[in-house]
């Protein structure tokens, strides 16, 4: 297998977390936090912080040093109590308020929790291009591999909103393409058409849709297909990446030429909401659907910021001198 890091591609790819939501312009809830990797200067060491969806109360969770190549997206459990992290030396897990963290695997990163809380799914290889896929409890017990040849990058892989298959991303003789699993490791499938270099699977929240990028024609753009792989079309045209399905699943937000695009799941109302010379990379819907975060380079380094679905009301949540980045939204905590 041809393991050629594609980092490219892998900018600004980012899953919402999400519940259904209602639009609006209010502030997300006051139980939502952001947890997100910061790093100190060019190649300094990074850490991992939290703060509330406001940008207050901005603190350290794990301290330097944490995996941050690749950028390994911390990401929390369905219930917002633990997050689960690539250290330097495996994936750890770690209690929401920064308490108990341990490791769960010596090797890993990408890690990924079932919907049920029960298990992660991870990737084992390369920290560049990856080599297979790999499940375990969520104690860090039976670890299994799935699949093998997954391709590295973020975020993968994902779980489908019933928790019984995982797409994911693999890559065959360096030809990159959108395949799905069972949760038991049976009935792997390939969905996307071989050599159409497709990556990065996104699920629509109900289960029924999946989108992708995928670089036919030469130049990458948003494709949605039916979660059996039928019915593949582009929805956003050339130079669009990444698919941040709203919490309703009436919309996906996406990344086009360093702006943030907002479009209807049926390839309607194309809308930019970003206009500046920075780079705007990596949307990502708030729980509640009311915000959409994305990182910036507009004040010199690179930032979160926070927006309405509208693209109205852009704020900088973080406002630090370190590159605040690759970032998850919480659930409120059951």
């Amino acid at each position: 297998m041809t393991r050629t890091c594609r980092y490219a591609l892998a900018a600004g790819l980012m899953l919402a977390v999400g519940l259904a939501a209602s639009s609006g312009g209010a502030a997300p809830a006051a139980s939502s936090k952001i947890v997100f990797l910061s790093t100190r200067g060019v190649g300094g060491p990074t850490e991992i912080a939290l703060m509330n969806a406001d940008g207050s109360a901005r603190r350290t969770l794990i301290p330097p040093p944490v995996a941050d190549k690749p950028p390994s997206i911390p990401d929390w459990s369905p219930d917002g109590r633990k997050i689960a992290f690539v250290g330097v030396d495996g994936i750890y897990v770690v209690n929401a308020d920064g308490s108990g963290a341990r490791r769960l695997a010596g090797n890993g990163f990408v890690p990924d929790w079932s919907p049920s809380g029960r298990k992660i799914a991870y990737l084992i290889g390369h920290p560049c291009c990856a080599d297979a896929l790999y499940v375990m409890n969520a104690d860090g017990t039976g670890h299994r591999r799935l699949a093998r040849n997954a391709w590295g990058g973020t975020p993968v892989p994902a779980w489908s909103p019933d928790g019984r298959r995982i797409a994911f991303t693999r890559d065959r003789d360096g030809n990159p393409e959108v395949s799905v699993v069972n949760a038991d490791g049976t009935g792997q499938r390939r969905l996307t058409p071989k050599g159409a270099f497709s990556a990065y699977p996104a699920w629509s929240p109900d289960g029924r849709k999946i989108a992708f990028a995928s670089y036919r024609g030469g130049r990458p753009g948003i494709y949605v297909m039916n979660a059996d792989g039928t019915g593949q079309r582009s929805l956003t045209g050339a130079g669009a990446l990444g698919a941040s399905w709203s919490p309703d699943g009436r919309r996906i937000a996406f990344e086009r030429n360093h702006d943030v695009y907002v479009i209807n799941a049926d390839g309607s109302g194309q809308r930019r909401l970003t206009r500046n010379a920075a780079r705007n990379q990596s949307p990502a819907w708030s729980p509640d659907g009311r915000k959409i975060a994305f990182r910036s380079t507009r004040d010199g380094n690179t930032e979160i910021y926070v927006m309405n679905p509208d693209g109205t009301g852009q704020r900088n949540l973080t406002r630090s001198p370190a590159n605040d980045g690759w970032f998850a939204w919480s659930l409120p905590q059951k």
